[in-house]
């Protein structure tokens, strides 16, 4: 799922094309998408785009008369910029958003169709479906710690609460306990007042970082959005070997979510234990780093 990096590559990119034009025409062309019935979807058609703006994981076009276009992405959904007169691609295109510079594609890959357009009338609207999380790139430290200590969850679910953070989600969220050297299961209250500094500081840089990297390799339009990054360091990299120790990156499973992190940098060597792979192993899984083959 696109998470806030990428989102905020997208809205900048969007701005530069679409800020200032005209909504001449929007195309839903799978009914299932726009989640809407009122205001009708014509009423954004003739609209100028005033503003271009990331709401948690929804990228937003503002329109001149006050409604507001909100697309949510999911696991499998894209954006593309197509030049004017260019053919869209076949079926996985969801919607168009045709402008006189340009159309605005959104496209999703697979079958499941999770991606979402929603048209609504004033901000009240918008805010609405805002989950509540609040921006990891603009709170105050101890902003962060009260939304924190709200609950007693691990930290990887905390993270990835769209009701307490903003824009974070799976793959961001093991990036970020990786640099921040704790475990996907430390459980929030735990971690204190220098566990919730060094949480918030390796918030801080991976979004950061990982926003000017994705910024700067977009060049006019990011064509490749995709949580797995030769450069993570533990996302998607189970098997490979940590960037900073060597050992091979570990991985529980959860339904749909997976955490991926290091047992040497991350756990002091335990490996963590999902129910499925203590089910199947019993009383031989390994428990630590060093009893891996």
């Amino acid at each position: 799922m696109p998470e806030l990096p990428d989102i905020t590559v997208y809205v900048e990119r969007l701005r530069t094309k679409a800020v200032g034009t005209v909504l001449r025409r929007v195309r839903v062309l799978n009914a299932f998408l726009l989640r809407t019935a009122l205001p009708p979807i014509a009423q954004a058609e003739g609209q100028r785009v005033v503003g271009v703006e990331r709401l948690g994981k929804r990228v937003v076009l503002v329109l001149d008369n006050g409604l507001f276009l909100a697309i949510h992405l999911m696991i499998a959904g894209r954006l593309r910029w197509l030049a004017a007169g260019t053919k869209p691609p076949g079926r996985i295109a969801l919607a168009l958003f045709e402008f006189d510079t340009g159309t605005l594609v959104l496209t999703e890959a697979g079958t499941q169709r999770r991606a979402s357009l929603h048209l609504l009338a004033g901000r009240a609207a918008l805010q609405a479906i805002d989950p509540g999380g609040i921006d990891v790139l603009s709170c105050d430290l101890d902003a962060f710690a009260h939304q924190l200590a709200l609950e007693n969850h691990t930290v990887k679910r905390a993270l990835t609460d769209p009701r307490l953070f903003s824009g974070i989600g799976n793959a961001y969220s093991d990036e970020i306990l990786h640099r921040a050297r704790l475990s996907p299961t430390a459980l929030t209250q735990s971690l204190g007042a220098e566990g919730t500094q060094i949480l918030f500081n390796a918030i801080r840089a991976v979004m950061t970082e990982w926003t000017d990297r994705l910024r700067a390799e977009a060049g006019d339009w990011p064509a490749k959005v995709t949580a797995f990054h030769p450069q993570m360091a533990v996302h998607g990299r189970f098997g490979q070997p940590c960037p900073v120790c060597g050992a091979p990156v570990q991985r529980i499973v959860h339904a749909d979510n997976e955490a991926n992190y290091c047992a040497r940098c991350q756990t002091g060597g335990k490996l963590l234990a999902d129910r499925a792979m203590s089910r199947l192993l019993k009383a031989s899984r390994p428990r630590h780093i060093d009893d891996l083959p």
